[in-house]
């Protein structure tokens, strides 16, 4: 009995060391897409993304969360104004990323939403490379 506990706490402790070994190639020519970076989770996530090389594109609610954003980060990260409870937002949003990256997009959402972050999954206990690894497995898909 203990040893089978001892082998699934060792599998376990595998597979996490495994998952963040995995790295995802050639950053400095994906992007990724993130909502809500006014403030909160979208923002911190945005802004270290920005950090690691990749090219950000940052929906914000407000003008002023997106210069506030655009003052604190470098050119690698562009702005839009979105607001997710307005059809014609959404579709302004959408078509000003396919005129940014065309086919590149590298995100990832629960289907339909494929090809969105919700910033909900830089929550504590989630860490960007986990959430880097988590991209490149759906960009694949």
């Amino acid at each position: 009995m203990w040893l089978y506990l001892a082998a699934l706490v060792g599998l376990c402790y595998l597979l996490r060391w495994y998952r963040e070994r995995q790295v995802v190639s050639n950053l400095r020519d994906k992007y990724v897409f993130i909502t809500g970076c006014d403030s909160g989770f979208g923002n911190q996530l945005a802004r270290q993304l920005d950090l690691r090389g990749l090219r950000v594109l940052a929906a914000c609610l407000t003008e002023k969360g997106a210069k506030q954003l655009r003052d604190q980060t470098s050119d690698r990260l562009e702005t839009v104004i979105l607001d997710v409870t307005k059809t014609e937002s959404i579709a302004a949003a959408t078509q000003w990323v396919k005129e940014r990256t065309g086919d590149r997009v590298v995100a990832c959402g629960t289907p339909p939403q494929r090809g969105l972050m919700s910033s909900a999954m830089s929550a504590p206990g989630i860490r960007t490379n986990e959430t880097l690894g988590h991209l490149q497995r759906s960009a694949q898909t």
